[in-house]
């Protein structure tokens, strides 16, 4: 087995373990906390599948650099080195433990867990798990799929039948930001949605459910680079609302099949400038 491919099937496996420990908690009584606002919440589920999600790694990989969203400290017995944001040299992690907290403490089955294995900045791996659905995308040097069938993105090239997602949290300051985004998206395709986890929208875009999807603010890179590999592996397009190739730290997010993607880097754009102005 190759190094990238261990790191792949570890991947995998991560998010599974952590997954697994969020279900468990999935609809029971959380302890609930606010972080940024009063939208941007955490739970003990979010913590304890973050610490599995590491013990798994570290298992495999000790003393693995890794950056992930909660508490950005060692966890006491799991040998890991915490990272502030991803190295642009050697191996690491970049773990989500519930993407779509809110999406979960309201009891909403759709949140993901999900790992990328990053080296030299690039992710080369992912996995993004939804145990409440069930589905599991992953992403390794080999193939790319949907609960073990190869999957890519969809084939559809009509902007009218076209349906684009917007990533991100929804907030009052944000509220021009949201009505740009659906007059544009009318306008320019058939539909707009939003659902509540960045890395299962990335998923769906990857496997053809949508045809594209975009983040106007700079994501967070447990909240973006695991989907974005996903979606570049299926055949899906990746780049900044600029059209250049997007990294983790190139700015808004604009994914697509690949079809009329300088629309939807043109409705990005329009939300931008609707802030601006």
């Amino acid at each position: 087995m190759s190094e990238t491919t261990h790191r792949a099937a570890v991947t995998e496996r991560a998010a599974r373990a952590g997954g697994a420990v969020a279900k468990r908690e999935f609809r029971t009584a959380l302890r609930v906390e606010t972080k940024s606002s009063e939208t941007d919440l955490v739970t003990n589920a979010d913590r304890e599948a973050q610490e599995q999600v590491l013990a798994t790694i570290a298992g495999e990989f000790p003393g693995a650099r890794v950056v992930c969203e909660e508490e950005q400290h060692s966890i006491a017995g799991v040998d890991v080195d915490i990272l502030a944001s991803v190295p642009d040299s050697g191996d690491a992690w970049v773990v989500d433990p519930i993407d779509g907290t809110a999406n979960y403490a309201n009891e909403i089955r759709f949140w993901a867990t999900s790992v990328a294995a990053v080296s030299g900045g690039e992710p080369v791996a992912g996995a993004t798990y939804l145990p409440s659905i069930g589905d599991i995308y992953t992403a390794g040097p080999e193939s790319v799929s949907r609960n073990d069938e190869p999957m890519t993105v969809s084939e559809e090239a009509d902007p009218d039948a076209f349906t684009v997602g917007l990533l991100g949290r929804w907030s009052p300051e944000d509220s021009t930001r949201h009505g740009t985004f659906i007059r544009e998206t009318t306008a320019r395709f058939g539909d707009g949605r939003r659902f509540g986890s960045m890395q299962g929208v990335l998923a769906f875009v990857a496997a053809g459910n949508l045809e594209a999807a975009i983040m106007p603010d700079p994501p967070e890179p447990w909240d973006s680079i695991a989907g974005v590999h996903l979606l570049r592996r299926a055949g899906g397009t990746a780049t900044t609302v600029d059209g250049d190739r997007w990294r983790h730290d190139a700015g808004p997010l604009v994914v697509s099949n690949g079809h009329c993607h300088d629309r939807v880097c043109a409705v990005a754009q329009a939300c931008l400038d609707a802030v601006e102005t």
